[in-house]
């Protein structure tokens, strides 16, 4: 069942054209990576997805409803983006968790801040939150983390961090989880860390949009895969299919100096 569907996303800042028509779909359970050089205009197309960024032009379609359409303002509306935001769960390059909150707070932030504009919240908030912390803990312990749960973002380890971050992106049960290059931060070792949660994610079919730098993730890993080059998908198919026989010339270019450096 098609879960998400993009239908020709166009993105500039000032006169740079970054994303050029960007029209793909995905389908519920798969997970979908997206390659390419940098400047290619991955990030901006997750951020868009997210709604991080306004596309100029096209739509964004998830389980049926429209939620973006450039063509109507009454997709637009500001005070309805955040929650049309929840379809979408988001990990950041450089996680980006709260310093002053601990593993175990991070995680239970944003559903707190939900919590409270639900009806009933003041006479029912203990229970509201204690089932908030029950479910934060469970996530923790799943990303491998249940004796760090009290621990700040300086007292873990780049891998921590970033599984703090993938346990926060679930704790509100997005359709889709988008990882920006979960692991360009961090060395070999922890990015290990990161890869073997994805991989679980995947064989758990949760359905993932995932920047990456990593080819050999990407082929194993994912279900499809676009190359994206100067801000359009140049290539897009069975990432098995994609990563070892490119068809286009620039994508075997650019496989290649991965191969050469790895």
């Amino acid at each position: 069942m098609e879960i998400l569907e993009v239908q020709n996303i166009e993105k500039s800042f000032e006169h740079t054209k970054v994303l050029k028509d960007i029209s793909f779909s995905l389908e519920q359970g798969q997970a979908l990576a997206i390659i390419g050089s940098s400047g290619s205009g991955k990030t901006t197309l997750l951020r868009c997805l997210n709604f991080l960024e306004t596309p100029d032009s096209g739509k964004i379609i998830v389980h049926g409803e429209t939620l973006f359409d450039a063509a109507s303002e009454e997709t637009q509306r500001e005070k309805d983006i955040r929650m049309k935001r929840l379809h979408f769960g988001m990990v950041f390059q450089a996680f980006h968790l709260f310093p002053q909150y601990t593993a175990l707070q991070n995680v239970m932030l944003a559903g707190q801040l939900l919590a409270k504009e639900k009806p009933g919240f003041k006479e029912n908030k203990k229970e509201i939150f204690s089932e908030i912390k029950e479910q934060a803990k469970e996530l923790l312990d799943k990303m491998g983390l249940s004796d760090r749960i009290s621990h700040y973002p300086h007292q873990l380890s780049g891998g921590q961090q970033q599984r703090v971050a993938i346990a926060r992106a679930l704790a509100l049960k997005p359709d889709i989880l988008c990882f920006d290059e979960p692991t360009s931060a961090l060395d070999p070792e922890l990015t290990g860390e990161v890869l073997k949660v994805i991989c679980s994610l995947a064989e758990q079919k949760t359905t993932m949009v995932i920047v990456t730098h990593e080819m050999a993730f990407a082929r194993d890993v994912a279900d499809q895969v676009i190359f994206m080059d100067d801000g359009i998908i140049l290539e897009q198919g069975d990432a098995r299919q994609v990563i070892e026989h490119p068809k286009e010339e620039r994508t075997r270019q650019f496989l290649s100096r991965f191969a050469e450096n790895s």
